[in-house]
């Protein structure tokens, strides 16, 4: 029988116009559940036959969609002793009726048959609002209380390779559950909507395309039963971790729930509610939005209160982070005392706290002299070195965090670097050089031949406290990186006459770098950055008689000759004043 035909003989079945025989499918239910089936059938063939239709495409998707999430409720009630209930008997058949009218204008609309088209917009317009009133009428009676657990039907969890319509399917069945279950029921629908989309992102992908279930996620983020709350912050979070389903979120309106979860939900909420917004607001998406809300405020006082957890305070300080990249939000923040607060947040003994609130103070303060200043005068400075402090039981990863910043606010500054050495900074960057474990030394190094590059008199202070000798142990390391930092580092502190005097007071400093250049191949990068230094040493009396005294003298002479240029130069300054005698003969160009 066509798909129209069959719609057609269930309606009027079902609305009493015929007398037929008694199907085999009803002959053992009562009739309050043979109406239930009936409408069920009904809305199943309807939908079905409206899929041809090619007219009003949009307005009969909307009413596909309506029908849908009617059939859903239907389909979750079906078993339950509530079926037995006159008010939703009554509702029955007022969802018939419905379907009997809709299934006049699908007829219509497939056969033309229509008297005007602003006429058929109007009636389509008004079946949508029908069948959307008939699902919140079942939502709001189901609510009370006359739909429990106990007696509902349970859709299985589609298997790992199910089909997407089976995914859907109890997607939509977890929906339906949510709209219209009692507290418990809406609790495990959550509970269940969580796992799969922690498990599978398939499901995401379906949430956002079934009509209405995130804008129920988002009203349920105002939900005064804390529990329902909570499990809808907890998916919500998953949600916006995908970039291609943020603008959802957003045009869903999420931003003002998820700042009212902040200012008060409870503690678990406020914890997903600051994952959200953090990952919504990345590059400052949404800033103004966050703003608009409170939003600020209310994280700026979860950060400065002494009660908030670590776990809610490091997403917190992740979301002021990523708004801190709007200026006048920024400003805002500063004002408010942002930056003290979260100088104390960087003394915190938790890691991930610490973190947070030291990549907060370089953002904050990034291409921003002033703020800079104000971190240093704050006392931003002691927290970082404290931080790094080697004697103090410090995270790998807070170390990093904290020497990438101490480079980030202080190495541009002479002032800041003398305080820096003031709370024994060379000292911690020193024992890391010569004790940390390969990542560390990596870490320390570039950070020394940063500081190397600053003023003459930190490069003094770094020639004092011994940093030449570790920069030479690096001129042989397996890395081409490590070992150009290291030359780079070590000719700019042996550029200081001071420091070039010490360095070839100990004969073994010079001796090495030869043996290093006797060992490099002709035109390696490694053998003119050590020829660099030699140059470097040449401009010391002491300096120029090691090296023309020594064993290797043949050899830089056989890379002038292979045109190295800056083994010529060195030939030339070997060959200058007294030392030209010692050398007669030596190549000129």
């Amino acid at each position: 029988m066509p798909n129209g035909v069959f719609a057609k003989s269930l309606i009027n079945k079902s609305m009493g116009q015929e007398n037929p025989k008694q199907d085999q499918i009803f002959q053992e239910s009562s009739p309050p559940k043979r109406s239930l089936r009936q409408a069920i059938e009904v809305i199943s063939s309807l939908i079905s036959y409206s899929l041809p239709i090619k007219v009003f495409a949009v307005k009969w998707q909307l009413i596909r969609n309506k029908l849908e999430e009617l059939n859903s409720s239907l389909i979750a009630i079906e078993d339950c002793d509530s079926c037995q209930n006159p008010i939703l008997s009554g509702m029955v058949s007022a969802v018939l009726a419905s379907a009997r009218d809709c299934y006049d204008l699908a007829r219509r609309c497939v056969d033309l048959s229509y008297s005007g088209k602003l006429l058929m917009q109007s009636d389509l317009d008004a079946m949508v609002a029908k069948f959307d009133r008939h699902v919140r009428n079942l939502s709001g009676i189901f609510t009370a209380g006359i739909l429990s657990q106990g007696f509902a039907i349970v859709v299985s969890r589609p298997g790992v390779n199910a089909c997407k319509d089976d995914m859907r399917f109890y997607v939509r069945d977890l929906l339906t559950r949510i709209k219209i279950g009692d507290l418990e029921m809406k609790r495990h629908a959550l509970v269940n909507l969580y796992d799969v989309v922690v498990e599978d992102e398939k499901y995401v992908k379906i949430i956002v395309e079934v009509g209405d279930i995130v804008n129920i996620l988002v009203s349920l983020l105002d939900s005064m039963e804390m529990e329902l709350q909570q499990d809808a912050v907890k998916v919500v979070a998953v949600i916006s971790g995908f970039d291609s389903y943020k603008s959802i979120l957003i045009g869903a309106g999420i931003i003002g729930p998820l700042i009212r979860v902040l200012e008060s939900g409870s503690e678990i909420s406020k914890e997903g509610a600051a994952r959200s917004l953090q990952k919504l607001t990345k590059n400052s998406d949404n800033a103004w939005s966050v703003s608009a809300y409170g939003g600020v405020t209310a994280l700026l006082k979860i950060c400065a209160s002494v009660d908030s957890t670590a776990e809610l305070i490091s997403p917190a300080c992740g979301v002021l982070r990523n708004l801190a990249g709007v200026d006048e939000i920024k400003r805002f923040m500063i004002e408010e005392g942002a930056v003290s607060t979260f100088i104390k947040l960087a003394r915190s003994k938790d890691e991930g706290v610490q973190i947070s609130s030291i990549e907060f103070l370089q953002n904050i303060a990034s291409g921003d002299e002033s703020v800079r200043q104000l971190v240093v005068k704050e006392g931003g400075i002691r927290a970082l070195v404290r931080i790094f402090d080697p004697k103090i039981a410090r995270s790998s990863k807070s170390r990093e965090m904290a020497l990438r910043a101490i480079e980030n606010l202080c190495f541009s500054s002479a002032s800041s670097i003398s305080v820096l050495m003031s709370y024994g900074f060379m000292d911690q960057l020193l024992f890391f050089l010569r004790n940390g474990d390969v990542s560390a030394q990596e870490l320390a190094l570039k950070a020394a031949f940063k500081l190397s590059g600053t003023s003459e008199e930190t490069k003094k202070a770094m020639g004092d406290a011994g940093f030449m000798s570790e920069f030479v142990k690096f001129l042989d390391a397996k890395s081409f990186e490590v070992r150009e930092m290291a030359a780079v580092a070590l000719t700019s502190l042996v550029s200081v006459p001071k420091n070039r005097k010490k360095f070839v007071q100990d004969n073994r400093n010079v001796g090495f770098l030869l043996q290093l250049l006797d060992q490099e191949e002709t035109n390696s990068g490694s053998k003119k950055l050590l020829i660099s230094i030699l140059l470097s040493l040449t401009s010391c009396n002491s300096g120029r008689k090691q090296i023309a005294s020594s064993g290797y003298l043949k050899n830089i002479e056989k890379l002038a000759e292979a045109e190295v240029s800056e083994a010529k130069r060195l030939v030339r300054k070997l060959s200058t004043n007294r030392f030209r005698s010692m050398l007669n003969g030596i190549w000129h160009s």
